[in-house]
């Protein structure tokens, strides 16, 4: 796992004054973990975002979607430009969207959650248009090309296949993987690999800003939806989503997008959550923390049809 970006003022100053024709006014907020988040008040008076991370070829495909969504009228920052270089490192600057809110769980968020992410779906461009968004982030990453069940973590140094007291989520992992395999893919879209309530901002019940555009993630439709069922709430409460919340999710979102599933499409979906489910639980679990139970597992197994 590579060091998180150390972006000194001076540094990023001049980046600024190089990329975006002013320099640093004011620092308003940094934010570090796998990137260095920067936002900024710049000398000309306008406000933004200078994102710094690990230079992947993905982030220019992620860039160009997220800018194209911005024009297509989707609610996320507009992209200024990047990635460019920072250092050792890839940067890219977009405008500050400041407020709003998280939106509690509860009454209708489950069809405004599913509302959204449908709405980025059908806006989004067709992959083959976009280019190439492999590889995937690991938690999202079922089918990834690395040896062993488990692909490497993004957020720690440890080898996911060589963790023998949670053995149990491996056997649960190969199911899955065996499972989506032998559904039909169907065709592919583009859609948020993160889509959780904490990367997600409203206002007065609308949505205002999705952030994290890194995230994003090229698969089928079912999958993308399934991954984001299983997740949705997390940032208002502190543990993935319920059978039922996730049942609602894909329900509310099929009626959003205006076509129903086949039975194989709900089943890749489940098949899916307990993908992300299995992969968090596995990572947590070098802490001690407990985030699916192998009754919850076999639950989704099941919905799965595996």
């Amino acid at each position: 796992m590579p060091a998180p970006p150390v972006v000194a003022d001076a540094d990023l100053d001049a980046w600024c004054r190089r990329w975006l024709g002013s320099g640093v006014d004011q620092t308003l907020f940094t934010v570090t973990h796998l990137s260095a988040v920067v936002g900024v008040r710049l000398k000309d008076d306008r406000e933004v975002v200078v994102k710094v991370r690990p230079a992947a070829p993905r982030l220019a495909v992620c860039t160009a979607v997220q800018q194209a969504l911005w024009h297509a009228g989707f609610p996320c920052p507009r992209p200024l430009l990047g990635p460019v270089p920072f250092g050792g490192y890839a940067a890219h600057a977009e405008v500050l969207v400041p407020g709003g809110e998280v939106l509690p769980v509860g009454g209708d968020a489950v069809e405004r959650y599913a509302a959204l992410l449908a709405d980025l779906v059908r806006r989004a461009p067709r992959p083959q248009v976009a280019g190439v968004l492999a590889p995937h982030p690991p938690w999202t990453a079922w089918d990834h090309e690395y040896g062993g069940v488990w692909p490497p973590p993004d957020d720690r140094d440890a080898d996911l296949n060589a963790q023998p007291d949670s053995a149990w989520l491996d056997d649960v992992a190969h199911r899955v993987q065996q499972r989506l395999r032998a559904l039909p893919a169907g065709p592919t879209v583009i859609g948020h690999g993160d889509f959780y309530a904490e990367n997600l901002r409203w206002r007065d019940g609308q949505p205002w800003a999705v952030h994290d555009w890194d995230s994003l993630i090229s698969a089928p439709e079912a999958v993308v939806v399934g991954l984001a069922a299983a997740v949705w709430p997390i940032g208002v409460v502190q543990r993935p989503a319920t059978v039922a919340e996730s049942a609602a999710f894909v329900e509310a979102y099929q009626q959003a997008s205006g076509h129903r599933w086949s039975a194989e499409q709900v089943q890749a979906s489940w098949a899916a959550g307990l993908w992300v489910d299995a992969f968090d639980a596995k990572k947590l679990a070098l802490d001690g923390t407990v985030w699916l139970t192998p009754e919850h597992a076999e639950q989704r197994l099941a919905l799965a049809g595996g």
